[in-house]
């Protein structure tokens, strides 16, 4: 291969090869059905290989418009329930025989059998409808309507006078009433029984469960927001005129509320089941310590003591708002738990819920003055990482010792056994279906691997299974014998493999995805290692060495925060694994580091920004520029620094605030304030700017633009829906304000956040490299 180039590395990825993707088995356990695209076409198709046969076939439209969905199972895996297409189907495993169960125009979604594996349960137009197996009769067991119910006009005391006197006096329209009444009595007990009608005003329903017995029904419901959404500015359109795009709200606008409810079918009554009643729903955040209480209203307004104190005696203190999770159900259907995460995602509570009296009863708490997070405890919404072993014992995930681990509970004890421990994370676990063993992924061997293990639910030394070293993403056979998986190392990208499901397996590669052309080149194996940062901490980092090096260096900062790229796996970030091959040949050493905030490295790790972003995070690159002179020999005044997203904004406050460090830096779609970023993100780690304004004036470049030394570089996508335009616009102001003429931003009018356009990457990166090349060299 000739020399690598900005145009080489940055075409349509396709002339990489395409790795294959989206595995899945067949119920048999005898094929795999994936992804791939060796042909280089404009999209990828199913293909599929079996045990007997590891050459890849492409999958016929008919045959793949026949497959199942992923759903679920009856307990003994011999039926299966699925969505597909807005229908709701039921797949008979051991035969192969499929039944569709609905065919509408609307949607029927989230199938399930009920508890005593009878009927059918769908979701449709927000209800929750049964179907039986047995005979196919549908029944609607919830009616949901939006809307307040319209309610009989009230008479005033003169209207019911006038009415009464009517009635009294004349016959006939007494008569008539009496009749009405009575008709309407017998209409009415000639009526089937209904569902009763539940009206949700402004509000929406949805987690809609019937119980195990089939007395209770539970839902949550929520009230969306109202927020002012951001308006992107779309310039090349093909009407040729400038379109708006709705795009998110900022952080600190408020959220949906929730609540949780039990409805009794045979008592016909609602009931709420009511927050104050979990541990610790009152206290406060830790971070309010650095903002004393503000008098009260009464006090401003010179009231006496005692009616000041009064009032603030009367003040009711309110829960904190919470987000509810399924409830998971034992299989005798006796208990239950279900997560329940705090808005401000600083506690999360598994509990088990008593529908007949909506009492809550703990489980297990995980509270953080920071915020909740790590492997299987992420996310509002998954309900995936915990479940029961068996009818007392509740599995699950937990930060409890600093890294993400496993735990049963017995729920009729109490007791809490840890399945795992050390300083690793278990980053994701599978029950076995006969429930003797967890199949688990963990970076136990080092942080930058990702290994398959058999752990048994007793404890005890798990079984490795993969053996490569890299990284596994690996799926199951339904019988459990095989595993499937995509496999990578650092300089050799995806590719699928399948082996036996046991110790010391033999593992077989089935796609040869890459082209002669990329493997022409000798792509670097980058070294993994760590260096010391200030306060002791050993910082993992990737190392690309130069045969010739020049005496400058870059410094590459991944974006999101909680990422892992200083890893020995295929990067996500594979342009700029290429770009720095190409930095290397030219003689740069380039480093790429996972920074304090970083994911695969614990709790600690993980919190070591909050409250200040371009804190510990920042003072990382530093000591990797110290590190880089010290062991490297590298001039410290030739030291430049780049990333996208979390990493443009990383390179900003570089330049910014430790400016004599670096003399160049190319910060691309950066978050240049974070009051104006989205708010799931950025108030699990700010909190809110209108509660703790002083982590973002901490944390923000836009307040720290005037150290600005060095040359810089903003790149930017114009459409760009997560972190907007509008950043960059504001910092350029700023910059102008300033006085500053060391800085260029390139706008480019048909990008979102993550680039597509082989152009733009290639004007993205050839910006970069001269930037490197003027100032570095």
């Amino acid at each position: 291969m000739a020399p690598l180039t900005v145009e080489k590395i940055m075409r349509d990825p396709k002339w990489i090869g395409v790795a294959p993707s989206n595995f899945f088995w067949s119920e048999d356990s005898k094929q795999i059905y994936f992804q791939w695209n060796p042909e280089k076409l404009p999209g990828d198709s199913l293909y599929t290989v079996s045990l007997t046969n590891l050459t890849p076939s492409k999958v016929s439209p008919i045959v793949r418009r026949q497959l199942p969905s992923f759903g679920q199972y009856n307990l003994a895996r011999t039926k299966k329930v699925f969505e597909k297409n807005g229908d709701v189907f039921m797949l008979d495993v051991v035969s192969g025989k499929t039944i569709q169960i609905t065919n509408s125009v609307e949607r029927e979604s989230s199938p399930s059998f009920s508890f005593d594996e009878t009927k059918i349960l769908f979701i449709a137009n927000t209800n929750l409808y049964s179907w039986e197996i047995g005979n196919g009769a549908f029944a609607q067991l919830t009616d949901f309507k939006k809307g307040i119910k319209k309610s009989e006009p009230k008479l005033s005391e003169q209207e019911k006078w006038i009415k009464a006197d009517q009635l009294a006096y004349i016959e006939v329209l007494r008569e008539r009433n009496t009749n009405k009444k009575l008709s309407e009595k017998n209409q009415k007990g000639d009526r089937p029984k209904r569902p009763k009608e539940i009206y949700l005003d402004d509000k929406i329903a949805d987690n809609i469960q019937l119980s195990p017995d089939g007395k209770y029904i539970s839902y949550r419901i929520s009230k969306p927001a109202t927020t002012k959404n951001t308006i992107v500015p779309n310039y090349v359109t093909e009407s040729g005129f400038t379109e708006d795009i709705s795009s998110r709200t900022k952080v600190g606008a408020t959220q949906n509320g929730q609540d949780l409810f039990v409805y009794d079918i045979a008592k016909d009554t609602l009931l709420q089941v009511k927050t104050d009643q979990i541990d610790g729903i009152f206290d406060a955040p830790e971070f309010k310590k650095d903002y004393p209480a503000k008098e009260t209203k009464s006090k401003k307004e010179n009231l006496p003591a005692e009616a000041s104190a009064k009032v603030g005696k009367d003040v009711k203190p309110q829960p904190r708002a919470v987000v509810f999770q399924n409830l998971i159900w034992s299989d005798d259907g006796k208990n239950n738990l279900m997560a329940i995460r705090s808005q401000d995602n600083k506690d999360r509570w598994i509990m088990s819920l008593d529908v007949a009296t909506q009492k809550l009863k703990l489980i297990d708490r995980q509270h953080d003055d920071a915020w909740i997070g790590g492997p299987g405890t992420s996310g509002f919404f998954a309900n995936t990482n915990m479940g029961w072993i068996n009818n007392s014992t509740v599995w699950f995930h937990s930060e409890e010792t600093g890294y993400s681990h496993l735990y049963l509970v017995d729920v009729t004890t109490g007791k809490k056994t840890a399945l795992t421990s050390g300083k690793y994370e278990v980053q994701q676990a599978q029950l076995s279906k006969d429930k003797k063993y967890f199949y688990i992924i963990t970076n136990e061997s080092h942080p930058g691997e990702k290994q398959f293990y058999k752990l048994p639910v007793t404890g005890g030394q798990p079984d490795r299974i993969s053996q490569l070293t890299g990284a596994h993403e690996v799926q199951l056979s339904p019988d459990e014998k095989w595993i499937a998986y995509r496999y990578s190392y650092s300089n050799k990208p995806w590719e699928m493999y399948l082996q036996e499901n046991k110790k010391g397996a033999k593992e077989t590669q089935v796609t040869n995805s890459l082209t002669n052309e990329f493997k022409s080149y000798d792509w670097r194996d980058p070294e993994v290692s760590t260096f010391k940062a200030r306060d002791g901490a050993d910082v993992y980092t990737r190392l690309f060495k130069p045969t010739k090096p020049n005496g400058a260096a870059v410094i590459f900062v991944h974006g999101a925060g909680y990422l892992q790229n200083a890893h020995k796996w295929w990067s996500s970030y594979f342009r700029e694994y290429m770009f720095h091959n190409l930095l290397a040949d030219i003689g740069y050493t380039v480093i790429d580091m996972d920074y304090r905030a970083s994911a695969g490295y614990g709790r600690d790790w993980r919190t070591g920004i909050y409250r200040f972003m371009g804190g510990k995070d920042l003072t990382d690159q530093v000591d990797g520029a110290k590190w880089l002179v010290e062991k490297y020999k590298i001039d410290p005044k030739r030291i430049g620094i780049y990333g996208g997203s979390y990493g443009g904004f990383i390179t900003l406050m570089g330049m910014f605030t430790t400016p004599d460090v670096f003399a160049a830096g190319a910060a691309l779609r950066p978050v240049t304030d974070w009051a104006h970023y989205n708010h799931p993100y950025t108030a699990n780690i700010l909190n809110e700017p209108f509660a703790d304004s002083i982590a973002y004036v901490k944390s923000s470049p836009l307040y720290h633009a005037e150290g600005l030394k060095g040359h810089l570089l903003i790149c930017h996508g114009m459409v760009d829906t997560n972190v907007h335009f509008q950043d960059a616009v504001r910092l350029s102001q700023r910059l102008i304000e300033l006085g500053k003429d060391n800085w260029e931003l390139a706008a480019y009018p048909m990008e979102d956040h993550g680039f597509v356009e082989p152009s733009s990457w290639t004007d993205e990166y050839k910006r970069i490299l001269k930037l490197f090349e003027e100032n570095l060299k």
